[in-house]
């Protein structure tokens, strides 16, 4: 049975605010999620927390280690919340993070995870590693070889890898093919440094997209051309 795990921009499901939540976007997002897990693959998710809160913006403020920690926490929102819609979606969901929470997550392990996706839930990873230091980045290609996904399925703003900040220049050009190996030789910064490592050293695959292209997740699953396909070479 096919796995895979979906990384979720959080700026992406705010919509047009940035901040915050949409519910119709979340709402979209679920039912194209319920549509892959009805056709038999297994779905864990991570969700980034930068439309909440972004630690780079107050590094003259606080520090480093404390700005990531409430970075974790804010990822724990995004989940609780979208894991919620996804059951208002019709579909069973388990929230797990690296440390405890009471009883509003479950504590995270490896055969507790394999077993709620073998029992059809939609897995949430939320807090990250539960370290500093560490993106989500790390934390969704971490939480995909240990729950032993097929590839990595990145939903951003924007429609794949470019050789420059499409946002800033007209001329910017998408990839519909790269190498993680090139991605960190040019500096293109889709995932961080030690993410591709991980991808690079245990061969697991990437697909770019825009999460706001209607459908994007099954093209993607049926191996369409959408976004940018990241070989691990």
């Amino acid at each position: 049975m096919a796995s895979i795990l979906l990384k979720l921009s959080g700026e992406a499901l705010a919509g047009a605010a940035k901040k915050g939540l949409d519910f119709d976007t979340v709402m979209r997002v679920a039912k194209e999620v319920r549509a892959v897990t009805e056709a038999g693959t297994r779905v864990g998710i991570v969700i980034g927390g930068g439309n909440f809160w972004r630690g780079d913006e107050h590094e003259a403020e606080i520090e480093r280690t404390k700005g990531d920690e409430i970075g974790m926490l804010a990822t724990v929102m995004n989940c609780l919340y979208v894991s919620e819609v996804f059951r208002k979606a019709g579909m069973k969901t388990r929230v797990f993070t690296p440390f405890a929470i009471g009883a509003v997550t479950r504590l995270y392990g490896k055969d507790d995870v394999m077993e709620a996706l073998k029992d059809g839930c939609v897995v949430f990873f939320a807090g990250g590693t539960g370290h500093p230091y560490f993106s989500t980045d790390t934390a969704t290609v971490l939480r995909a070889l240990q729950m032993e996904a097929d590839a990595v399925y990145m939903a951003k703003s924007v429609d794949g890898v470019y050789d420059k900040d499409p946002a800033k220049h007209a001329d910017a050009k998408r990839y519909d093919s790269i190498s993680i190996s090139e991605v960190v030789a040019k500096g293109l910064g889709v995932i961080d440094q030690a993410a591709a490592v991980l991808c690079k050293e245990h061969k697991m695959p990437l697909r770019v997209f825009a999460l706001e292209h209607e459908g994007a997740i099954a093209r993607c699953l049926a191996g369409e051309d959408e976004g940018t396909r990241v070989t691990p070479a």
